[in-house]
């Protein structure tokens, strides 16, 4: 009879991940966005439960509040100090759960778990726990320390990940389990969201000759960037897992009364960049030709806001020795060839300030949804798989 590939390793407790997981989903922890943070709607309780579990196995935790009851947590696992340092991350907020009643109150069944921030990311989380567990019930003695770090504000500005780029916890190399069904993506592209503005004069609409109309001109604009995500699409060397960026239109606003010559409009754009792509040549490429619209139109006023959100993009060379030691462990767990790919969203991972890897269960398809849920069985694989990357990983000298 074959060996399973995770035979004669430590196992992986599936009541364990079960239990923990249920818990977490019923702890509210969604995202604010723009409103007052409050219970539930921050993240502050979670970081408390979170690290209540972490002080209960022995780490030595940290917390640092990064905005009013929007804390990042961690805890550390010290080694014997002659390894690298690895941190296992992950965000502990959610999005909100509208039309979806039953989103805190955990089920289990068909060997899932379903809830709000099951798969995106608490199930990672419940991973990380485990891992701990697992090195010391076997008694594994790392040569460098394990990290494990919840940051908060992901679904929105990211702000925890930023704060713990610049003030710690810092680590040699990282792991993000954001939902990838155990695929390994060491690249994504970045994303920049900003607002052109055309600004006119207002005018009664009975003369609309007095003024400027700057929904029409904003028209202009549109004319002049609808042709620019075919232009991204069309370029000559692709990234070779990301492929191409993408440009969006998605939110204008102009105008306050119908009777009067609107005298501002603002239009939302969304950038997804490759990795060596950045902001400011983004920018540079708007101005050139928001410019021509101006010689073409007598009388174009234009601005550009203030970036919205820019998340950086994410680019782990294929041979780091990271990605190597990740992808020897899913070999190791799943006897099969990993998935390299590219993560299809923005992750907390390049404001870290290290390199790391995104992998994780659950799919990306169920996050978000109102039928939020991940596999049981990929939970005690990932879990694994993190076990087997930290003592690989931990076990290198420090770069």
């Amino acid at each position: 009879m074959n060996k399973s590939p995770m035979q004669n390793k430590p196992q992986p407790r599936r009541d364990r991940l079960v239990e923990d997981l249920c818990a977490m989903v019923a702890l509210k922890s969604v995202n604010p966005f723009d409103n007052p943070p409050a219970p539930g709607l921050r993240e502050h309780e979670f970081a408390e439960d979170l690290r209540s579990r972490m002080d209960a196995l022995g780490l030595e935790t940290e917390w640092r509040d990064v905005a009013d009851g929007r804390p990042n947590v961690w805890g550390r696992l010290k080694g014997k100090g002659n390894g690298a340092t690895v941190m296992l991350a992950a965000h502990t907020d959610t999005v909100a759960a509208d039309d979806y009643p039953e989103a805190f109150n955990p089920v289990v069944k068909d060997g899932q778990v379903h809830g709000r921030g099951s798969c995106d990311m608490k199930a990672a989380i419940a991973c990380y726990l485990e891992v701990v567990r697992l090195i010391k019930e076997n008694h594994i003695e790392l040569a460098g320390d394990l990290i494990i770090c919840g940051v908060c504000d992901e679904e929105h500005t990211m702000i925890g990940s930023a704060d713990a780029g610049q003030n710690g916890p810092h680590a040699d190399y990282g792991i993000v389990g954001e939902p990838t069904e155990l695929a390994i993506c060491p690249t994504h592209k970045g994303e920049l969201c900003l607002s052109f503005v055309t600004h006119g004069r207002a005018a009664h609409s009975s003369l609309p000759e007095n003024g400027i109309n700057a929904v029409e001109a904003m028209g202009a604009v549109i004319g002049a960037f609808s042709d620019y995500n075919r232009e991204l699409l069309d370029v000559a060397e692709p990234h070779p897992l990301c492929g191409t960026g993408r440009f969006s239109m998605t939110v204008i606003r102009g105008g306050d009364f119908v009777s009067v010559i609107p005298a501002r409009c603002e239009m939302e754009v969304d950038r997804r960049y490759l990795p060596g792509e950045t902001a400011d040549g983004i920018i540079a490429e708007y101005k050139e030709r928001l410019e021509r619209v101006k010689q073409e139109r007598p009388g174009f006023d234009y601005s550009i806001s203030e970036a919205s959100l820019n998340v950086l993009p994410l680019d782990i060379p294929l041979d780091s020795p990271l990605v190597s030691a990740v992808k020897d462990s899913v070999r190791s767990v799943l006897a099969r060839e990993p998935e390299i790919t590219a993560f299809p969203g923005g992750t907390d991972a390049p404001n870290l300030g290290f390199p790391c890897v995104i992998c994780g269960p659950g799919s990306i398809a169920q996050a978000h949804t109102v039928n939020e849920f991940v596999s049981i069985e990929q939970m005690v694989q990932a879990t694994a798989i993190y076990l087997d990357a930290v003592q690989a990983l931990t076990s290198m000298p420090k770069p």
